[in-house]
């Protein structure tokens, strides 16, 4: 059940299928590299809208019943890292790609919650995952898969909390701040429909926004995944140089792909010779870091709050990836 979940709710692998079945009646080879992005493209955009349409219209449905300032309230309970725990466990139990973790992370946003503990989701939710944790184990086993989990955890929480030190709340985009500005905190008598109707809004101004932003990520990433020859990526991180891991990250930033895309690529990867860390380092940094999120991303914030959150990342990232070199003997 949790795979077909995975697969067929969440990835949409029907949609990808009957997709390439309607290129191919219409003459075009997706085995090929245009056919292929076309298919790439088609795809991951029609995957990419459901998914924010109907993440946004749930979340702003929710928050037709929570105003910010009973949010925050609600939310006063938690506070300094604990809160930022929180948000990157509740990252750990929804299996999405980065793409598709923005949109809640600007519902999060937009409710009220404290900015460090919606980073600390917005790292955690791509790079670790609790389907990734089952999958890593029958791959590199259970020392290996936990130690992943634990660091991509610390990377979440520390992250958050730096971002939340440094106050940067104003680096917010003003549609995101003002969100729920149209629902009236005083008025508990909305009825059904106008929580319907705000939560439509909610979806139809939103996506206006980010809509171009999606076209232009998913047509980067539709470029890389198809015209990218794995051969070149693998002679790259197969390297057991000194600035394996730096490269093996910068190499990862603009790929686009969820955990479960990369996994196969590092059990090569592996198998060549690479270095365990090295490995690691790659699939976070696709995973967290992809260059379609990080468009679709500077919609939702300003340049030097996005700026600090790339930068948060790959040092946590290049940091783990060091740590994992040095104490390979203990996990291989």
């Amino acid at each position: 059940m949790g795979k077909f979940i995975q697969n067929q709710i969440l990835g949409m692998e029907w949609l990808n299928a009957l997709i390439g079945k309607g290129l191919s009646a219409l003459g075009l080879d997706t085995a090929t590299r245009w056919g292929g992005s076309i298919q790439f493209f088609i795809y991951d955009v029609i995957k990419i809208t459901i998914l924010l349409c109907m993440l946004i219209f749930i979340i702003s449905y929710i928050q037709s019943f929570f105003p910010p300032e009973r949010s925050k309230r609600i939310l006063g309970r938690f506070h300094g890292v604990g809160a930022n725990i929180i948000g990157a466990l509740l990252g750990t139990v929804t299996p999405f790609c980065s793409c598709s973790s923005i949109p809640i992370f600007m519902g999060f946003t937009s409710a009220g919650l404290p900015l460090g503990v919606t980073f600390s989701f917005l790292i955690s939710s791509p790079m670790v995952d609790l389907g990734s944790l089952v999958l890593l184990m029958s791959i590199f086993g259970v020392k290996i898969a936990v130690a992943y989990v634990v660091l991509g955890l610390v990377i979440a929480v520390l992250g958050g909390t730096l971002i939340e030190k440094l106050h940067m709340e104003d680096q917010v985009a003003d549609f995101i701040r003002n969100a729920n500005s149209s629902v009236n905190i005083e008025a508990p008598d909305l009825t059904i429909r106008d929580r319907i109707l705000y939560a439509k809004d909610q979806v139809v101004s939103t996506f206006k926004k980010v809509f171009p932003y999606i076209l232009v990520g998913v047509g980067i990433g539709a470029v890389i995944h198809n015209w990218i020859p794995e051969s070149w990526v693998e002679a790259v991180l197969g390297s057991r140089n000194l600035f394996g891991v730096v490269l093996a990250t910068l190499v990862g930033v603009p790929m686009y792909a969820d955990i479960f895309g990369t996994i196969p690529v590092a059990e090569a990867l592996l198998g060549k010779g690479a270095l365990l860390g090295t490995i690691l380092s790659f699939m976070m940094a696709v995973t967290t870091l992809s260059l379609p999120s990080l468009i679709m991303l500077r919609k939702a914030i300003k340049p030097r709050l996005l700026s600090t959150f790339i930068a948060i990342c790959i040092v946590g990232i290049i940091l783990v990836g060091y740590g994992f070199n040095a104490f390979q003997y203990i996990f291989i």
